[in-house]
């Protein structure tokens, strides 16, 4: 069969088999009959068959013709629907957004994939969590298209919109000797292990969340490496240790576990959109002006200016 066929010979057919008269379908293409006729012949001279069974006085379908029209009917209704797709996706209402996320930053990340849902329904939304330095490979190698991280460096390529900040706190056993009141010296704790994620997760959250112990003339060794704040927090509820970290990780502490105000300058985290710079994509955008119109709920000041020069894929949770 030449393989040739072109969407006008679908059209034509699926006119003549609706109206079984070929003045009337030639009518309603706004072509002329015998043009119609040809492109029918065509058409059959292409599948091998006669699709029509012309008389003098009618036209009816064949059984190969019969069986053609619903098939034709569908490859131009697949066709017309791939179409509106496209254009749903080029205008950033339908559609996949990639998002790469800390897992400290979830109530954040939640709030904002909310407020983007309502207005783009019809886009898939696909997670991955991991540390700061994942999000941001996954965001330059294009496995993510919108990040969340917290307390990332200027990278190339990448813009960061600051979302959020917040304080760091000390977090103790309930029965460390300095959990009975509500604040701590960092030199309080110069003599427990310190349970922490690694400095490879994010080697400037990691020298942020240490920042308070150095500052007392701590010599920083981490006793414990953790890949989340939850572990973190259950082993520090355990007694193994104490840790530093951001609020609001902190909001709901296991039985075990205190949170105290650190005394001293006040040290602060700050969470971060990143996006590939430049990338203009409906969908991205459309992620970007959702986010815009959520209302900061959190301890430190937001702010919403653009700075900046990733989110990454990561399998394991984290900052």
């Amino acid at each position: 069969m030449d393989q040739r066929i072109e969407l006008r010979h679908l059209r034509y057919f699926l006119a003549v088999a609706e109206e079984l008269h070929f003045g009337r379908a030639a009518q309603r293409l706004n072509i002329a009959q015998p043009a119609l006729s040809q492109q029918i012949r065509q058409l059959e001279k292409m599948v091998g068959v006669e699709l029509f069974r012309r008389t003098s006085r009618s036209v009816r379908l064949t059984e190969a013709g019969a069986a053609f029209q619903p098939r034709a009917r569908g490859l131009l209704g697949r066709l017309a629907a791939d179409l509106d797709e496209a254009g749903r996706i080029g205008r950033g209402e339908s559609g996949r957004l990639d998002i790469a996320y800390i897992t400290s930053a979830t109530a954040i990340v939640s709030e904002r994939i909310r407020a983007f849902s309502r207005r783009r329904p019809d886009v898939q939304i696909k997670l991955h969590d991991g540390f700061t330095v994942d999000v941001l490979t996954a965001l330059r190698r294009g496995t993510a298209d919108v990040g969340i991280v917290r307390d990332a460096e200027e990278q190339d390529g990448i813009d960061l919109s600051p979302l959020t900040t917040e304080r760091l706190v000390a977090v103790l056993p309930s029965e460390h000797p300095a959990a009975q009141g509500d604040r701590v010296e960092a030199a309080a704790l110069a003599a427990d292990p310190l349970i922490l994620f690694p400095r490879t997760a994010g080697a400037h959250a990691f020298d942020l969340n240490t920042q308070p112990l150095r500052d007392a003339g701590i010599d920083v060794q981490v006793a414990q490496e953790c890949s989340n704040w939850h572990t973190i927090i259950m082993f520090v509820a355990a007694g193994l240790g104490v840790t530093i970290a951001p609020y609001s990780v902190t909001a709901l502490l296991p039985p075990g576990a205190q949170r105290l105000e650190l005394d001293g300058p006040a040290t602060v985290s700050r969470i971060f959109m990143a996006t590939r710079r430049g990338d203009n994509r409906p969908l991205v955008q459309a992620f970007i002006a959702a986010s815009e119109s959520v209302t900061g709920h959190d301890d430190g000041p937001t702010t919403r200016t653009r700075t900046g020069k990733g989110l990454v894929h990561g399998t394991a949770g984290t900052l």
